[in-house]
């Protein structure tokens, strides 16, 4: 059996596609190629690139925030076949605070080891990360899942959502002691995920054993 998408989900999410492709092309766009003199020695070349590490780094880390936001976001309108209206503003304002990031990462690497930016760039990203959250939660609800979508389903996108703020709130205190290495703390969304997704799957398993 075919399984009909709303024409009204369809324009969002085709809207969103958009929306993260540009903020994800526009990172690049923060890193400038150096001006160095023709008659420079090959020496003077790497020197330049090796100054523009940090806004590489910072290019990596945003690339890497962005399209894993983006795959979340694909992942879990994958699983909805309905439009809700309720969804509309929660993905307007998601997709607001990812058209901000090439800025924020471009001020982090121009001040790479900063406390400000760093608890900006990190404090930004807990607001993405709990939009995130809202939305994907939306899109796995009642309202708009399919009917092939289960409640194991929307679990695993809620543990992905929960573990990707508390990784974010992890960086985000990092960034308070030792700025430069906030960035290793998104490395523990993997356990963060883990956990939340037994969490949530311990009441759905005690109500299927309870008499």
């Amino acid at each position: 059996m075919t399984q009909h998408t709303d024409h009204p989900l369809e324009r969002m999410v085709f809207f969103s596609d958009a929306v993260f492709a540009i903020a994800i092309t526009l990172l690049v766009i923060e890193i400038h190629v150096p001006e160095i003199p023709r008659t420079a020695a090959d020496g003077a070349y790497w020197q330049a690139l090796a100054h523009l590490m940090p806004h590489l780094v910072g290019y990596l880390i945003s690339f890497s925030v962005i399209g894993a936001f983006w795959m979340g976001h694909h992942r879990a309108f994958a699983l909805a076949s309905r439009y809700s209206p309720r969804v509309l503003g929660w993905n307007l304002a998601l997709l607001g605070t990812i058209a901000f990031m090439p800025f924020l990462t471009a001020f982090m690497s121009e001040y790479a080891g900063a406390r400000v930016p760093a608890s900006l760039y990190w404090g930004w990203m807990v607001l993405t990360a709990f939009l995130n959250l809202r939305v994907n939660t939306l899109a796995t609800g009642e309202e708009m899942r399919a009917p092939t979508t289960t409640d194991d389903d929307a679990r695993s996108i809620r543990a992905r959502g929960l573990g990707t703020i508390c990784a974010s709130c992890c960086a985000l205190l990092l960034a308070q002691l030792v700025p430069f290495y906030a960035p290793l703390a998104m490395g523990t969304i993997p356990l963060w995920r883990r956990m939340f997704f037994r969490v949530l799957r311990r009441p759905a398993a005690v109500a299927r054993t309870a008499p």
